[in-house]
């Protein structure tokens, strides 16, 4: 049977956008490269906003006058690196319901074009209020991180579905590599470059604007280029379909890659029940929340401790200093992910290596409180080097339990195990800034303790936290699935 019989034996609805892109997922010949680079930017510009404040949140809570301390910086800073998170967990049900309803397309536009509005409106904030709210509405409102998964899945075919889920998970991470870096190097510009910015200009009166109106402009583009994307849900099944089970459905690629979904209330409690009982799928996302309040707390406090004063136990770095920093670990993050980790999960497996990662982390980071007592090229070279490592034993740790997770289920679940971890994630990520700040500001005013003085804390608190991570990768509380 050749192509053109093949596509006339399937039952196609004419009017439906999910059949049009079946049809032209058919005739897709080769890696669909136009499709992959598509998912690619759209997700890097949702992902650039993420950590792009953290190398200048320190002096944005300065200059807005709320802290009576400087001690209290790393407090107020702490809640502004965690509004986002907080309202992404509150609002990502909400998100695949609807783009499981009225299409994945509308979502990802809607959530591209809150990027260009409250990222901006960021960037101009006046006070410590104003900030924590557009933050938070820009975490509520773009939803676009479940369905563009989905779309990934159903915009290609079955055979490159891999890809384009890997196209996800590689933006999502460049994002948080280039963000940091555009945030250090392009705040306070009238500062850093007098010649091109001045001081009596937009950029001079809102000093951290200008990273957030470059990330701006490019989400503007992805905007408009969303317009012409297709559109890959089956219009002719929303109807059959609850808004609870479609959250569920969502990121689920061979639901969608199906013409008829026919999904029972029965059924679907009975998934959601067999998806908590699942102790592999369940104990692999406990430790990956674990983890996950770890990085985000330490990206917090790396920032916070960086561009904090000398008196007070930090470096006394600027946000370009943070900015080099960051852009050196993220570009050696990327040849280690592309090069390194898919050998090294092959010899030792997953499990193996988020262990190792985990117990590397800990001396590692007891040393960072006798790396500030370097100074010069001394200190530069050895804190790139440890940033470096640092970074890629935490991808290294993450990617091995997303590993986990997925082998944990069948591929007709692992839409609905996303979800769960998803959320759970976003809420533990929520916490790690906050609990992050109030750390860092708790242990500035305690410098001239006995015990523990200063950031010596800071990095035992992540050291403990990074030990209970540790302890639960053995059995019997990690366990892999069988094959």
């Amino acid at each position: 049977m050749d192509k053109k019989e093949s596509l006339l034996k399937k039952d196609y609805y004419e009017d439906c956008p999910g059949c049009k892109m079946d049809r032209q997922k058919e005739l897709q010949r080769g890696l669909p490269i136009k499709q992959v680079l598509t998912i690619w930017i759209i997700v890097l510009a949702t992902a650039l906003t993420i950590s792009s404040l953290f190398p200048f949140l320190y002096f944005m809570i300065r200059d807005f006058h709320i802290a009576k301390r400087e001690e209290d910086i790393g407090y107020y800073a702490g809640y502004i690196g965690s509004s986002y998170m907080l309202g992404r967990a509150l609002t990502s049900v909400m998100w695949g319901a609807i783009a499981d309803r009225f299409g994945r397309k509308p979502v990802i536009i809607i959530g591209s074009a809150t990027v260009v509005v409250f990222n901006t409106l960021f960037g101009l904030s006046t006070n410590f209020w104003m900030a924590i709210s557009m933050r938070f509405l820009l975490g509520s409102l773009n939803g676009l991180l479940g369905p563009i998964k989905a779309y990934a899945s159903e915009v290609v075919r079955e055979e490159y579905q891999s890809v384009g889920l890997s196209a996800v998970s590689t933006a999502w991470g460049t994002g948080l590599i280039i963000g940091p870096a555009l945030g250090g190097f392009l705040a306070q510009p009238a500062e850093k470059y007098p010649a091109i910015f001045a001081s009596n200009s937009i950029f001079g009166r809102f000093p951290y604007f200008l990273p957030c109106l470059i990330i701006s402009l490019f989400a503007l583009l992805v905007t408009i280029a969303c317009f012409w994307i297709p559109e890959t849900l089956h219009t002719h099944n929303s109807e059959k379909i609850s808004s609870q089970i479609s959250y569920d459905a969502l990121e689920s690629a061979s639901l969608r890659s199906n013409d008829k979904v026919d999904l029972k209330e029965g059924s679907e409690k009975t998934c959601k029940e067999s998806l908590i009982k699942n102790w592999p799928l369940m104990s692999s996302i406990l430790v990956y929340c674990v983890f996950s309040l770890h990085d985000m707390a330490y990206t917090e406090i790396f920032s916070l401790w960086a561009v904090s004063p000398k008196k007070l136990g930090g470096l006394s770095y600027s946000t370009q200093d943070v900015g080099e920093v960051l852009a050196i670990s993220g570009l050696g993050l990327l040849v280690f992910q592309s090069s390194l980790y898919p050998l090294v999960e092959k010899i030792i497996g997953p499990i193996m290596v988020s262990r190792i990662a985990g117990i590397v982390s800990i001396p590692l980071l007891t040393s960072y409180h006798y790396i500030g007592m370097l100074s010069g090229i001394a200190l530069s070279v050895v804190l790139n080097c440890a940033s470096l490592v640092k970074n890629v034993l935490s991808i290294s740790i993450v990617t091995g339990l997303f590993i986990l997770q997925n082998r944990a289920v069948e591929q007709h679940q692992r839409g609905a195990a996303n979800g769960i971890a998803m959320t759970l994630m976003s809420l533990f990520k929520a916490a790690g800034p906050a609990g992050g700040g109030v750390l860092f500001s708790w242990a500035e005013k305690r410098e001239g303790a006995h015990f523990l003085p200063g950031d010596q804390m800071v990095f035992f608190v992540l050291n403990i936290i990074e030990l209970v991570g540790v302890l639960t990768t053995f059995k019997p509380f990690l366990v892999e699935r069988r094959q």
